[in-house]
């Protein structure tokens, strides 16, 4: 099978593909150890003790090859992302600065690994808040509100269930300096329902930055259902852990393919080329699909990417139809310097990139049916 039609078989039900990965012994036996621990971690040098668990971190955020640099890791941790100038910030690679954001230890101390806003900033923004309006945070209200909401906040599961539950409502919104008696409930909605994912969401283009962080701290749009409970260091980890193993069994079948995820799994962060020359690995897809002399990569940096300007849109790659057009140009071209079909079936895939000789949907079903 050639690498478009392979890479298809894969995305065409990614929830399947990742489900198939999941059930395998090992990825079963090491993610349950993963989750049934990491909450238990409260320093670096806990995490970083603790062999299988940091191996299964430093995977999920592309890092396995580094996992034995465990003290360039700990600098990384201690330093932080507060300061510009911090060690993970400072490196190029920004995968490291992503780890770190995940597992913030210098920030959140002991809840690095539990750390969820809506459980534990609010809160605390609330009791200042209250201080900030005169009320005593010990008062007997203080406490029976916050001790209603931290009974109760784990159960909101969507932006509707908040907005029914006005006691919640009116203590998340006090928290961010807010008083839910004056705002208007849909605008508070509208703001909810776009998130903070997309900077031309509603609540970014808000001047008042109290909107912003108030919905940041409620981001039902990119966690859904566990908004209010979901933790950088455990399901989100889990999430990438599976898709890094998905692509690396691809990779072992067709480098092609496993480039092909890559790109489509990063595809929606990239902003400019420099961030694509930076990563070698996107690099190569864009050089590939472009028909680019591997000599092209030892030229000047700047005229790569002035080069790579007048013949793609960065933007196209945040459009799903436009980015799948541009890696069936990628694995086809590909497949030609790497070739495991006759040309003449890459050539109808090139421009005619949807269907041809077995449909995609006809491959799928036969796996199904294999299965």
């Amino acid at each position: 099978m050639n690498t478009y039609l392979s890479y298809q078989l894969i995305v065409r039900d990614m929830p399947k593909s990742i489900e198939r990965v999941e059930k395998q012994p090992m990825v079963d036996r090491e993610t349950k150890y993963y989750l049934e621990n990491i909450s238990k971690v409260k320093t670096i040098d806990e995490f970083v003790k603790d062999d299988r668990l940091f191996r299964y971190a430093m995977k999920a955020h592309g890092l396995e090859d580094m996992t034995y640099a465990k003290a360039f890791m700990v600098k990384a941790m201690k330093e932080g992302l507060s300061d510009p100038d911090s060690f993970a910030n400072k490196l190029q690679d920004k995968r490291y600065a992503e780890f770190v954001t995940t597992y913030n230890f210098a920030k959140y101390g002991e809840l690095a690994t539990v750390y969820n806003k809506a459980q534990h900033e609010v809160p605390g923004n609330y009791i200042m808040q209250a201080e900030i309006a005169g009320l005593d945070p010990d008062s007997e209200y203080v406490r029976q509100e916050t001790a209603y909401y931290r009974a109760n906040i784990g159960k909101i599961t969507s932006i509707e269930a908040l907005m029914s539950n006005e006691r919640l409502l009116t203590y998340s919104m006090a928290a961010y300096g807010l008083d839910s008696a004056s705002e208007d409930m849909d605008y508070i909605e509208e703001l909810l329902a776009g998130g903070v994912r997309d900077a031309n969401s509603p609540a970014n283009r808000e001047e008042d930055k109290r909107y912003t962080a108030f919905v940041a701290a409620f981001d039902f749009e990119a966690l859904g259902e566990g908004a209010t409970t979901s933790t950088r260091a455990q399901q989100p980890s889990i999430d990438k852990y599976l898709r890094q193993t998905l692509e690396e069994n691809a990779g072992e079948q067709n480098e092609g393919v496993r480039l092909a995820l890559y790109f489509e799994r990063k595809a929606s962060t990239l902003t400019n080329f420099y961030q694509i020359l930076a990563d070698p690995a996107l690099a190569e897809v864009v050089r590939t699909a472009l028909s680019l002399p591997a000599q092209f990569s030892a030229s000047d940096i700047d005229q790569q990417v002035k080069f790579f300007e007048s013949k793609l849109d960065i933007e196209d790659f945040t459009d799903p139809k436009r980015l799948e057009k541009f890696l069936t140009r990628f694995t086809t071209m590909w497949e030609i310097e790497n070739q495991t079909t006759t040309p003449q079936s890459l050539i109808t895939t090139l421009f005619q990139p949807v269907e041809y000789g077995v449909s995609t949907d006809l491959l799928l079903s036969i796996q199904s049916m294999k299965r």
